[in-house]
């Protein structure tokens, strides 16, 4: 089977996350991803959520550890991107690298909405909050959170960060189940019920027909082999991306 392997170009850069539930094989598939972007000229950032920086894999470790309530969980989890956006992914978008996420904000509301109940209302306003940025590319201070930094006035130019491209790796709770069960010591989402995994693919299942020019499904049923021929050719075939990035 042959995958076209075009030299991709990039003077801006290009966001792709990859989404699915616990056991869906997503993450296996992001540094192959990563090696086979830089073989065509790109500069590649790997990263993940909740995490991606000190504070951020620090939050990480109480969301998936610690009891808590839902709405407790969503803001730990939206306090993560936030500061992830400003010190990783968009200063890597800026210098015209490509940006490989495991998870963003399809999975809050995924998990937080569909699967632990929350409203896409509320889920979209905390978004909203949080992915709209200062647009002033270079800015230290935007990161830093440092004495220096001042408060941004409402007035200011704001810019939306999303992904360009999502890779949705989509697979039965059953089978993802089985995989965890070989893999490690759950932490409290990968113990979660088959019915919760249910309500979380379903919700994945939304935010999909909803975003159906950003968000690709990926039968991650399928063996490795053809999984990757999937990841590869929805890349290549869809470069430069519909959101006008990625060119």
């Amino acid at each position: 089977m042959t995958i076209r392997t075009p030299m991709i170009e990039t003077p801006r850069g290009c966001f792709i996350s990859f989404e699915g539930i616990d056991g869906a094989g997503k993450s296996t598939h992001i540094e192959p991803l990563a090696q086979w972007l830089r073989e065509r000229g790109q500069t590649v950032v790997v990263t993940r959520e909740p995490g991606g920086t000190p504070l951020a894999e620090a939050l990480r470790s109480m969301v998936l550890h610690d009891a808590m309530d839902t709405l407790t969980e969503a803001l730990l989890v939206f306090a993560a991107r936030r500061d992830h956006l400003l010190r990783v992914i968009v200063p890597a978008l800026d210098r015209g690298a490509v940006v490989l996420c495991d998870r963003f904000t399809d999975a809050s509301f995924a998990y937080q909405g569909a699967g632990r109940g929350l409203s896409d209302d509320m889920l979209t306003q905390l978004e909203h909050w949080v992915q709209s940025v200062p647009d002033t590319p270079g800015d230290p201070a935007r990161a830093t959170g440092g004495a220096a930094s001042e408060p941004k006035a409402a007035s200011e130019a704001q810019r939306w960060i999303e992904p360009d491209l999502t890779l949705w790796f989509d697979i039965t709770p059953e089978q993802a189940a089985e995989r965890l069960a070989r893999a490690r010591t759950p932490d409290r989402f990968e113990a979660e019920t088959l019915g919760f995994f249910e309500r979380v693919r379903l919700g994945y299942a939304r935010r999909a027909q909803a975003a159906a020019g950003r968000i690709v499904r990926v039968d991650a049923a399928q063996p490795p082999e053809l999984v990757w021929h999937q990841v590869t050719e929805a890349v290549a075939s869809r470069w430069p991306l519909p959101s006008g990035r990625c060119k």
